[in-house]
């Protein structure tokens, strides 16, 4: 696949690069230059980035990073059976646990909530950094209601960490998950306070918080007019007298000598002036439509 010049394979992360000192110099640029590509389009071109993670699995599928990154990729294109299986060979190669909550999730995405739970309550999670406890949450939550045991996905996601003042990472999805889950049981006052506090950690966008409150609120969004649109013309078609003048026209001014010369060059007859039509005129509003509204 196509790799810009620009891509140079220095970008990954130093424990990556270090994890491809085991391959030819070569084949580690290569692999290298691929898995920036994973990195680049995985949010906005998921099939785009799961192609590369291809090509650097087949170049270089005894590298746990290599796996890992493909796991990602297979994750975000929801082909979550193939993405279970690299993430389950990246982690029999490290013995890292940080893949837990992401695999659990898999299983849910597979039709298996139950065994997303089991997962939830097995000794891994324990060696998991406060980061993957709450992500683990999270995933239990999701298999909860996957399960239609709303009133357990609520109690599942009350925690010390919920009720936290501190802003982290993960505060504005957890407060998110925990107000969308206040909502599907019909506790909508609560559940806009809790969209409203995960507005207010929501520093990067990762949530459509501001959307579900708007939403709550009763404010209604009209979808904002095309930038190629805004630059349309109106033609309007105006039947005048030649006498007749618009505000929108310049004041006339004395025609230049060439111009009154080309006049004067013309023979007109008296009759043909007296035949001539109306004019018809098009006005243009080049404007710009007003998209605040």
């Amino acid at each position: 696949m196509p790799i810009p010049e620009d891509v140079t394979g220095d970008e990954i992360d130093k424990d990556v690069r270090q994890e491809l000192q085991s391959l030819p110099k070569t084949l580690a640029e290569d692999v290298a230059r691929n898995l920036v590509m994973v990195a680049r389009l995985i949010d906005e071109d998921p099939e785009g980035a799961y192609g590369y993670s291809r090509v650097a699995l087949r170049l270089a599928s005894r590298v746990a990073a290599v796996r890992e990154a493909a796991g990602f990729a297979a994750y975000a294109t929801q082909k979550y059976s193939e993405a279970l299986a690299e993430f389950r060979a990246a982690r029999r190669m490290t013995g890292n646990t940080e893949l837990w909550p992401v695999m659990a999730d898999c299983e849910r995405g597979l039709g298996r909530p139950e065994k997303a739970l089991d997962m939830a309550g097995a000794p891994e999670v324990q060696k998991l950094d406060k980061a993957g406890q709450v992500e683990m949450r999270l995933v239990a939550a999701g298999a909860r209601r996957d399960m239609d045991q709303l009133d357990a996905a609520i109690v599942t996601l009350q925690s010390a960490e919920l009720a936290s003042n501190s802003i982290q990472p993960w505060t504005a999805r957890l407060r998110y998950a925990y107000a969308d889950a206040l909502l599907a049981v019909g506790r909508e006052g609560e559940a806009r306070e809790w969209f409203a506090k995960a507005i207010e950690a929501d520093r990067d966008g990762s949530t459509d918080a501001s959307d579900r409150l708007a939403e709550l609120d009763g404010v209604e969004f009209v979808d904002a007019m095309d930038e190629d649109d805004a630059e349309n013309e109106t033609v309007v078609t105006v039947v005048v007298d030649e006498d007749t003048t618009t505000h929108d026209e310049p004041e006339a001014t004395e025609p230049e000598a060439a111009e009154v010369e080309a006049v004067e060059s013309e023979a007109v007859e008296p009759e043909a002036v007296e035949a001539v039509e109306p004019k018809v005129v098009e006005i243009k509003d080049t404007t710009e439509r007003n998209t605040e509204d």
